[in-house]
């Protein structure tokens, strides 16, 4: 079996983690179990390029029961659990290409690898397994059916491809299910960001000035935990709709200019590119810390702060200190990388359960309809997002109503008014 890992004794530690996160993924236990039963996938290849942590082990032992030969990469550099990549290589003999750290080279190197069993199927957390496949592997093009993308960052790639008639094969937006976006980007990106700034720097959140650039669901998330841990939070937004449910949120607003000069620590969460830039780092303050929960390294200009800086050094674990000519320190955490997955562990497992049965359904849809979609981004279908919140809701216990034949016979009709 083909895999390269940075050590396969790391295994049996692997394994634990992976079987306490499966006790908070029941939605894709249960799937798992249908798939065990039924083997929809069976004889497909697949190729995956996602955080290799415990929730996505737990996907990728769901896709094995179900027949399908997987093979995974890391979709970032540091956001590999060498233990769980292990684990997968040894108890489950699954094939990953993953080492926390790798450079630059090795991060397509693995890529390449993930993709060398001629894969009908891709899931990808970024769209880099896409894009490798358009630019550098044009040749698989023919035997894939579809795939699957599970970010922000990577759906506005995909789209921008479909836009422009580039994309050559169907994608299902798995980000964009409510059940994935309203859950995983708000409270699962919210926890784990404070959770990995905590780790890294063991600051005291409370009275901070803390500053969220971007309010999507991510920023939302990010803004409510900072909230709740005692920061003075400061939303910063170029989207005038976003920026007033801020402001009705009991956010301060301002534009990014005006907080540098405020802002003790600050994280990006837009899925741009060159967010906090030069002119930022100009006016912070002496001690600032800056941290990305963005998918991509891009939103923090780091070259420019590197340029900026007469002297650098790391500090701590996942803290660099880039000293200033005017003796101001400015602080960045895990290389401007995924903060929650470089210095934590993601997100819980409870919320990546609904993200990864959405992943996991996805996938047998593509199976069964892929061959009549055209090239381009589709999102989840509604009755996929229903039924995973319905399980999701059946795992917790919780019931709800439904609606009397009079209801239906009301809400369908225009005569009955007051």
């Amino acid at each position: 079996m083909d895999y390269d890992i940075k050590d396969l004794a790391l295994a049996d530690q692997g394994l634990k983690r992976i079987e306490w996160a499966a006790r908070f993924m029941p939605v894709l236990g249960m799937i798992k179990k249908r798939f065990a039963a039924e083997k929809p996938l069976a004889g497909y290849r697949i190729a995956a390029c996602l955080h290799v942590t415990t929730e996505t082990a737990n996907l990728m032992t769901t896709l094995k029961e179900a027949g399908a030969e997987v093979r995974l990469t890391a979709s970032n550099p540091l956001s590999t659990q060498d233990d769980v990549a292990a684990a997968l290589v040894k108890h489950f003999q699954i094939s990953v290409f993953a080492i926390k750290g790798e450079d630059q080279t090795t991060y397509y190197r693995h890529i390449h690898q993930a993709l060398d069993h001629n894969p009908q199927l891709t899931m990808d957390d970024g769209a880099d397994l896409v894009s490798t496949v358009h630019a550098e592997k044009r040749e698989l093009l023919a035997d894939i059916i579809g795939g699957t993308e599970e970010t922000t960052t990577g759906v506005i790639r995909l789209k921008s491809m479909a836009r422009q008639k580039v994309l050559h094969y169907p994608i299902v937006a798995v980000n964009d299910a409510k059940t994935k976006h309203l859950f995983d980007n708000r409270y699962g990106t919210g926890q784990s960001t404070i959770d990995g700034i905590l780790r890294a720097t063991n600051i005291l959140l409370a009275g901070s000035n803390f500053v969220v650039a971007g309010y999507g669901w991510c920023g939302r998330g990010v803004a409510m935990r900072a909230r709740g841990a005692g920061a003075k939070v400061i939303v910063c937004e170029i989207d005038p709709l976003k920026a007033l449910e801020a402001v009705m949120d009991g956010f301060q607003v301002l534009s990014l200019t005006e907080a540098a000069r405020i802002g003790d620590v600050f994280v990006t969460v837009t899925g741009d590119k060159h967010v906090l830039t030069a002119r930022h780092f100009q006016r912070m303050k002496d001690g600032a810390i800056v941290a990305n929960s963005g998918h991509f390294n891009v939103e923090i200009d780091i070259p420019a702060l590197e340029k900026m800086a007469v002297k650098r050094r790391q500090i701590r674990e996942f803290v660099e200190e880039f000293q200033l000519t005017d003796g101001r320190n400015i602080y960045l955490l895990a290389e401007g990388r995924l903060i929650n997955l470089a210095a934590a562990e993601g997100h819980p497992a409870t919320v990546m359960d609904m993200s990864f049965a959405n992943q996991a359904l996805s996938v047998l849809y593509l199976v069964e309809k892929g061959a009549h979609l055209k090239k381009d981004v589709y999102p989840v279908p509604p009755k996929v997002d229903e039924e995973i919140a319905r399980l999701k809701l059946k795992a917790l216990g919780v019931r709800i109503d439904r609606l009397t034949a009079e209801q239906k016979r009301y809400l369908a009709a225009w005569e009955e008014g007051t």
